[in-house]
């Protein structure tokens, strides 16, 4: 079933142009067709009662117990790429659970952005619904904000991963294993020339842990998503483990 965003409390509306061409153009649905609303992060299964105008109104029947969101917080700052670089991060980013997503400007960034940006910032955020919506998440991620490394160091998580290609730090696994639940992680990510050693000393001497990917040196893209996927699969057999006596600390 087709899943949608929409911020209301009423039980019958008027979903948005974009939502409705989707589901006229795209999905081909009719009255009586149902879809799913998340509504505040809540979800409910909905009827399509009219249609006018090519704007689709629809009717909340049933409310469900449903949510496929990571336990615990992750952001990703990733360092600026080429434009369908960071599509492909966003979207991938998006489906493996991120909270929210930071751009960072490094000193080998090839492009530089800022928060001025915004036609930019609104195509991003379109990205993330619309991998929200497939990958049938109950929240959107943001793009929240445009950084350097000076402003980053000063953010306030409870862990500061840093992916390294230097190979005698600690591996991301081990570092995951010492992770809580309720811990808010932020994950920092080098453009395709990596940090410099300047840029790499100072966030290790303002907090950030430094933690190798393995041996071989991975794409920025690719590392962005190695570890947000090692983060899903520790934190899912967390989640499916604790249904069946697992003592992972929460």
């Amino acid at each position: 079933m087709q899943r949608y965003f929409k911020d209301t409390k009423e039980k019958i509306y008027k979903l948005s142009i974009e939502d409705s061409r989707h589901i006229l153009k795209v999905m081909r649905m009719n009255l009586e067709d149902k879809i799913e609303i998340v509504n505040n992060e809540n979800l409910n299964i909905a009827k399509i009662i009219d249609i006018n105008n090519d704007i689709v109104t629809v009717e909340n029947i049933i409310e469900r117990e449903e949510n496929f969101e990571l336990p615990t917080s992750v952001t990703l700052a990733q360092a600026a790429v080429k434009e369908q670089k960071l599509d492909y991060i966003l979207q991938k980013s998006c489906e493996l659970g991120i909270n929210d997503i930071m751009i960072l400007n490094t000193e080998r960034s090839i492009i530089k952005l800022d928060n001025k940006e915004a036609k930019k910032t609104d195509r991003w955020n379109r990205i993330l619904k619309e991998a929200s919506e497939q990958s049938k998440r109950n929240k959107i991620p943001i793009v929240s904000r445009i950084l350097n490394i000076k402003e980053l160091i000063n953010l306030d998580y409870d862990i500061k991963l840093l992916c390294t290609v230097n190979e005698k730090v600690k591996s991301i696994k081990k570092l995951l294993s010492n992770i809580n639940i309720s811990d808010r992680i932020l994950v920092v990510v080098g453009p395709e020339g990596g940090f410099t050693d300047k840029e790499e000393q100072l966030m290790i001497d303002n907090g950030f842990i430094p933690t190798s990917l393995g041996k071989r040196v991975l794409r920025t893209e690719t590392a962005a998503l190695f570890i947000l996927i090692s983060i899903n699969y520790e934190f899912m057999e967390w989640y499916y483990g604790r249904a069946f006596g697992s003592n992972k600390p929460i």
